[in-house]
């Protein structure tokens, strides 16, 4: 009768030990959300001579750390930060160099990364006007 009970606890112990360890992965995997391209915008704003100004969004519901990287042309990280915003939303001033620039805009966090690349080129008009005198 002894045996009977002792089998019975231990398998009372190990079916909570097996809901308890179910429960442990299950909400690590619930922290750790996966990134999507849905989540991040980048749109161009406008651009002067000297700079072309982009915003870059991103939902971040858990609040995990993420890293915003950008690249210029040649793929050269010109700037990183890491940020942990639920609702991030920064204006970003790239300087131009050249008539034309390739940026590329990087959100990465530790379940991936989404990438946004553009090209930005200008063209200079020139108006001219005559008036008879």
């Amino acid at each position: 009768m002894k045996s009977n009970f002792v089998v019975k606890t231990l398998t009372v112990a190990a079916v909570a030990l097996v809901f308890f360890a179910s429960s442990a992965f299950a909400n690590d995997g619930s922290k750790k959300a996966g990134l999507t391209d849905e989540q991040v915008n980048v749109q161009y704003v406008g651009s002067t001579q000297t700079q072309v100004a982009f915003r870059v969004e991103f939902e971040n519901p858990t609040s995990e750390k993420f890293w915003l990287i950008i690249k210029n042309d040649a793929g050269d990280v010109v700037y990183r930060k890491q940020f942990s915003d639920a609702h991030f939303s920064k204006s970003v001033f790239v300087l131009r160099d050249e008539a034309d620039i390739r940026p590329t805009f990087i959100i990465r966090n530790s379940a991936g990364e989404v990438v946004r690349q553009f090209a930005v080129t200008s063209t200079v008009v020139e108006n001219t006007v005559v008036t008879k005198l």
